[in-house]
């Protein structure tokens, strides 16, 4: 199953000539997911050439920078003429779902639902959940957990064989978790296949400060998707504006033990080199990455 992050828009507040504000895409699958929104958003979609198709939009928080782009996002669909209703996550829907209704967008081709998410809230997908864990910024904020369901454990194919099951629909029942009758006997799933294999898991953390409940949501993740607006040098800077610095990013990433770290939400300043915050980074955790705006990768299985 294809799961593939698009970074659309890496910039910290502001767009940059390199970098445009905060929208991630992924597709899992069939389903194509957004999260955040930020100006300029859609122009991103068509260069990456996503498509407009999306299943869903997770906003973190309502600072511009994040959810502006869905405006005229939204009519754009409108004019492919939309049929299907498209659901809107975020914290403080109502505020945003009145912005909507000032906008007229009760008359758009297709219905919009605003929903408002919780800590712990999850919102459920063929395969797979996205669950919201709060996060620590100056304004109400979520962060975004994409999370599959486990997979069947390892069909031993040999042990089959041994056991006189002859190749074909039995083999997928057992997989299943059904038992099947052989000459008589009876074949249970555990004799043939291997314990469930984790699911993959992505975590998207918007604006935030370092946070217990990041590392605890975020623990074995294959990538973590962390605020690094700044260096260490700007340590207040950072705490003042409720942002993460990139040695803080790393050393939730240790903590939690994720696969990978990805570096987001870059301050202006490192626009046009990252150079400081990847090296500030990877002297804490050394499988990290600065996004960079239409940077794009598959997270494969672990095994």
């Amino acid at each position: 199953m294809l799961l593939k992050i698009t970074f659309l828009g890496t910039s910290g507040t502001i767009p940059s000539v390199e970098r445009n504000p905060s929208a991630v895409f992924v597709r899992h699958g069939s389903h194509r997911i957004l999260f955040d929104c930020g100006e300029g958003t859609q122009r991103q979609m068509m260069i990456a050439k996503t498509g407009f198709k999306l299943d869903a939009i997770f906003i973190t928080h309502l600072h511009t920078d994040h959810f502006i782009g869905l405006f005229g996002l939204l009519e754009t669909m409108s004019l492919n003429e939309r049929r299907e209703k498209l659901a809107i996550y975020s914290p403080n829907a109502r505020f945003l779902a009145s912005l909507f209704k000032a906008f007229g967008y009760d008359e758009l081709s297709y219905p919009i639902e605003v929903v408002e998410l919780r800590d712990g809230d999850e919102v459920k997908f063929d395969g797979f959940k996205v669950v919201a864990f709060k996060t620590d910024h100056i304004v109400p904020s979520l962060g975004y957990a994409l999370i599959e369901k486990d997979r069947p454990g390892k069909f031993y194919r040999e042990k089959a064989e041994a056991l006189g099951i002859p190749p074909g629909p039995l083999y997928a029942k057992l997989v299943k978790g059904e038992s099947v009758v052989v000459g008589g006997k009876v074949i249970t799933p555990e004799m043939v296949v291997g314990k469930p294999r984790p699911g993959r898991k992505i975590v998207y953390t918007g604006d935030t400060r370092p946070c217990e409940r990041t590392i605890e949501i975020a623990r074995s993740a294959d990538v973590l998707i962390h605020d690094a607006a700044f260096t260490s040098d700007l340590q207040e800077w950072a705490e003042e504006t409720k942002h993460s610095t990139a040695r803080e990013a790393a050393e939730v990433a240790k903590a939690a033990g994720v696969k990978k770290l990805v570096l987001t939400h870059v301050s202006a300043r490192y626009s046009k080199d990252a150079t400081p915050l990847l090296e500030e980074a990877r002297a804490v955790f050394e499988n990290a990455m600065v996004a960079e705006d239409f940077m794009a990768f598959e997270v494969r299985y672990k095994d």
